[in-house]
């Protein structure tokens, strides 16, 4: 049976489309189980109805006419259950419903196993036979292996519209496809596919009869190349700060020929021509760059592959397609490049859809710091059925529609409309405190990475930096800063924010974050070697980083923060402490005349949580950092699709771990905040200054939607509903609830702009 299934599978994975695929299962199901009838119903869920697909045994001419409501039938018995119905003889079953259109009348045996995707069922896989027999252990484990392989392929069927049977006169259902969050907001506008009018993998191997003419082109095409990508750099000059800029030196320096380029020359001395060079080298470098298990360094094999296209096509004397932009371009790509933010005139472009790539690609860095939504990875997407089509871009939920529905495209746009006026009405409140109707004080800060994000932070009204994070700068360079060159970038932020206080968390590398000249290679990297683990193990990664940030606040009317990640035992502050106070010590016996900082430690892992008495006796404050938090605490990749949904920041336990870790602060009198989601999602937020947070640090998108819920709320009713959720034990529950309490304040509106879901 093992040696069938795999050839079933490698058989479907060849089919150009669904119905071949479900006449490949029924077709080779029936031989291989030796039954005479073998069916596929799927389920529409528009019509709440199983339609009979695909049929061997049984009469053809039925297929697409017949279809069972829920509640009729076995087949439909099988979908409710969502288990396998295995019956000796179905005739005697209550539930059994006979089509004489069908054939069917002859049949006793039967088993029906369910197609699930996401819990969700999507058909069911029948056979049956004449005798009147139950089908074995083997043959049940077989039928089951199959459709849950056949669950994939139906899945992405009913996600491309490619569900409709030959013959169906019907437009184009509206699709969802998701993603990875490359940078917040929601689009609605006109997909554009940007592609370039070569193909290098195609190019074959040649001869050069001339190498001399072969050498020249190349370099003549090199030449065109690195001017065009100087030419997009000056394109964005006013969009984008010089640390982002750089960037673009990266790929022109891969083009110097101590690189890309002259590896190719070697390929042409050696007898190939210009264009096949360019492949071998380009493949060996992207070849080279896949199979490493880094992200990060996955990511830089999109690089190389997109410089390889553009030089080839200077080698063909073939430009970029000349595309016309419609006023809300959605520009979708294979793999949405640097260039490609440059390609779109500012005042068309609405957003960015990637197929590949990932949240934490130098793109989605790039495009966030433009304001621009994103999203990254959405693998399935049908490009040659979306250009120029419509589009809705919601990059909240990492999610595309194709093909919207009017419902479908009038709900985003009051959505559009609703986060527009609120923005526009909100960032008036300015520099206003956040101060609830009974006159409790809320500081609200900001999480920052980039000098773009200054200049919406203050217009926003932030009060401080609650976590700057520094690995930006170093992801964004080919080698480790120097202490000079940090200390430059830290204090232009300090400045920038003076004399708010400004958080600055130590190097936090590993897991999802990654070096491309410092490679870490794990298994399981978020549960690995991350955070202050790295740095403690490399005591002179971080003495420079903590000199550069101390010393980068020497002579600025601010207040600097150090804050040490992902620490696990009081071992690691101590040994951290001993570190920082060393740093301390050395300016000052410099010359140097400034005060030490204030430390704190973010708690992160659920070890921390509950020695977060311990720890805050040791440190100045405490800082949650509620995303690694949740996801440690439920054990859930909130990066995963299979299990996003699971990612719960209601979760009982994640609000009872919050509670407890601002208890331990409040009993030795140290200051505790939050970053992460939760602190930017107003509902949330009530909660939290419920518990006690002093501080909730988020993105400056949010700061405007948090500041206006907590100002027009009460902190004795956020304390109620917090005295209440408590007692609860079930995350659905407590989400809703609270959402009822906000509705019920009149926060309605921000409800709805921030959940983004259709009923």
């Amino acid at each position: 049976m093992l040696e069938i299934l795999r050839s079933v599978i490698q058989e479907v994975s060849r089919a150009t489309d669904l119905h071949s695929v479900l006449n490949i299962i029924v077709d080779r199901v029936r031989t291989a189980m030796s039954t005479e009838v073998c069916s596929v119903y799927l389920f529409d869920e528009a019509q709440q109805r199983y339609r009979f697909m695909a049929t061997r045994g049984l009469n053809v001419d039925a297929v697409g006419k017949i279809s069972l409501g829920v509640g009729e039938g076995l087949v439909s018995l099988v979908g409710e259950r969502a288990e396998t119905i295995n019956l000796e003889d179905a005739q005697k079953h209550p539930r059994h419903l006979f089509f004489e259109e069908m054939g069917e009348e002859d049949f006793h045996a039967f088993m029906g196993v369910p197609i699930l995707h996401h819990r969700k069922v999507l058909g069911v896989l029948v056979v049956q036979q004449k005798e009147t027999r139950r089908f074995d252990e083997s043959e049940e484990a077989f039928l089951i292996t199959l459709s849950a392989q056949l669950a994939g392929v139906i899945a992405h069927a009913e996600a491309t519209g490619s569900l409709l049977l030959p013959g169906d006169v019907a437009d184009r259902p509206s699709s969802k496809f998701y993603g990875i969050q490359g940078a917040p907001g929601v689009a609605i506008g006109t997909a554009v596919i940007s592609a370039l009018n070569v193909e290098l993998h195609k190019v074959p191997d040649k001869h050069a009869e001339d190498i001399d003419f072969e050498i020249a082109l190349f370099q003549e095409a090199i030449k065109e190349t690195q001017e065009e990508i100087a030419a997009t750099s000056a394109k964005l000059q006013d969009r984008l700060q010089p640390e982002e800029l750089a960037l673009f030196d990266v790929y022109l320096h891969m083009l110097d020929d101590s690189a890309i380029t002259g590896e190719v020359i070697e390929k042409i001395k050696a007898g190939n021509w210009a264009q096949g060079a360019l492949r071998q080298i380009i493949f060996a470098h992207v070849e080279n760059f896949e199979s490493m298990e880094d992200e990060y360094l996955r990511e830089r094999g999109v690089d190389v592959r997109g410089l390889g296209n553009r030089v080839l096509a200077r080698l063909q004397f073939v430009d970029t397609r000349t595309i016309d932009y419609p006023e809300k371009t959605i520009l979708v790509s294979e793999e949405l490049t640097p260039a490609d933010l440059a390609t779109v005139p500012r005042d068309r472009l609405v957003g960015f859809v990637s197929i590949k790539g990932s949240g934490k690609s130098h793109v989605a860095i790039l495009a966030e710091a433009m304001g621009m939504p994103t999203v990254m990875g959405v693998e399935d997407l049908p490009l040659a059925l979306l250009d120029h089509k419509p589009m809705i871009l919601d990059a909240f939920q990492g999610m595309i529609i194709t093909y919207p529905k009017k419902e479908e495209l009038d709900y985003y746009e009051v959505i559009v409309r609703e986060e527009a006026a609120l923005i526009e009405g909100l960032d008036k409140t300015g520099d206003k405190p956040c101060i609830t109707q009974d006159n409790h004080r809320v500081r609200l800060w900001v999480n920052t990475g980039l000098m773009t994000d200054v200049t919406r932070s203050l217009d926003r009204g932030a009060e401080g930096v609650g976590l700057y994070r520094t690995e930006v700068h170093f992801m964004m360079n080919d080698r480790f800063p120097t202490e000079e060159e940090q200390r430059v970038i830290y204090r232009e932020h300090l400045q920038a924010f003076a004399p708010r206080p400004v958080t600055m968390r130590t190097l936090d590398i590993g897991g999802d974050k990654a070096l491309s000249y410092f490679p870490i290679k794990e298994e399981n990297p978020f549960l690995g070697w991350r955070g202050i683990r790295v740095t403690l193990d490399h005591p002179e990664i971080f003495l420079a980083q903590v000199r550069a940030m101390i010393r980068a606040s020497e002579d600025i009317d601010t207040e600097l923060r150090i804050m040490l990640p992902m620490i696990s035992s009081t071992a690691e502050i101590d040994e951290a402490q001993r570190l920082v106070n060393q740093c301390y010590r050395e300016i000052i016996e410099e010359g140097g005349e400034l005060e030490m900082p204030d430390i704190g430690v973010m708690i992160e892992v659920p070890a921390a949580v509950y020695q977060a008495r311990d720890i805050i006796k040791r440190v100045d404050f405490l800082s949650v950092g509620s995303n690694d938090l949740t996801q440690y605490m439920l054990a859930v990749d909130r990066n995963n699709a299979q299990v996003a949904e699971i990612y719960q920041e209601f979760h009982p336990a994640v609000l009872h771990a919050l509670t407890q870790v601002v208890r331990a602060a409040r009993k030795e009198r140290k200051e505790i905040g939050i970053c992460g989601e939760m602190a930017g999602n107003p509902s949330a937020a009530v909660l939290l200054m419920a518990m006690g947070f002093d501080i909730l640090s988020m993105n400056s998108t949010n700061l405007p939607l948090v500041k206006h819920a907590l100002s027009n709320f009460t902190l004795s009713h956020a304390k109620a509903m917090l005295a209440k959720v408590l007692k609860m034990d079930n995350a659905y529950l407590i989400k809703n609830y609270i959402e009822d309490e906000m509705r019920a304040a009149g926060f309605g509106g921000i409800i709805r702009s921030r959940n983004y879901k259709l009923n």
